[in-house]
C-alpha cells in the first residue's frame, strides 16, 4: 500500500508541475508575450498545439485521447510485471515519466481542446514543447538507451516471459 501511495504522490506531482506551468503560461505569456530566457536562444513563448509531435496531424484531438489511453493502460499493466528489484529502477522511472507526460498532455487536449507549449529554442528554431513532452522524450530516449546498453535478455525475460527454445 505505502508503495501505491508513494508512486500515486509521485505522479501526482509530475503531472501537477507540467499543469501548472501550463497555468502560468496561459496567464503571463499568453498575453504578455514572449520572455527571452537566452536572447536569440531560449525564450518562454505560448503555443497552442492542436497536433502531435511537430504540429502533425492538427486537429485530430480524439485520435490522441485514444493513442494516449492505450499507452497510458499499457504502461498500467507493464508496471506490475517489473521486477521490484533495484535493477530494474531505470525501467519503472522510464515507465512513470512516460505515464506523467501522457497524462499531462491528454489533460490539455480533454479540457482546452489542445496542448499548452511554452518552451522554445529559438537558435535552431526547435518546435515548441512543454513539461510533458520532456517527460516522454527524455524517458524513450532513456528507454531506448537503457534497453541497448544495460538490460540484458535474460533481464527483460523476467518481465516479458516467452518460450523458451530448447
Amino acid at each position: 500500500m505505502k508503495r501505491i501511495v508513494t508512486l500515486l504522490t509521485g505522479l501526482i506531482s509530475l503531472v501537477a508541475l507540467d499543469q501548472l506551468v501550463k497555468l502560468w503560461t496561459l496567464k503571463v505569456l499568453k498575453p504578455g508575450g514572449p520572455i527571452p530566457i537566452i536572447p536569440g536562444v531560449l525564450e518562454l513563448s505560448y503555443v497552442e498545439n492542436r497536433g502531435a509531435a511537430f504540429g502533425i496531424l492538427q486537429n485530430r484531438q480524439w485520435l490522441f485521447i485514444a493513442i494516449t489511453v492505450l499507452v497510458v493502460l499499457g504502461i498500467i499493466l507493464l508496471v506490475p510485471r517489473i521486477p521490484r528489484e533495484r535493477h530494474y529502477l531505470g525501467l519503472r522511472l522510464c515507465a512513470y515519466f512516460i505515464l506523467a507526460g501522457a497524462a499531462g498532455n491528454m489533460i490539455d487536449r480533454i479540457i482546452r481542446g489542445y496542448v499548452v507549449d511554452m518552451i522554445y529554442f529559438r537558435l535552431i528554431d526547435f518546435p515548441v514543447f512543454n513539461v510533458a513532452d520532456i517527460y516522454v522524450t527524455c524517458s524513450a530516449f532513456a528507454l531506448i538507451f537503457l534497453m541497448i546498453f544495460f538490460y540484458k535478455d535474460e533481464d527483460l525475460e523476467k518481465i516479458f516471459p516467452g518460450k523458451k527454445e530448447e
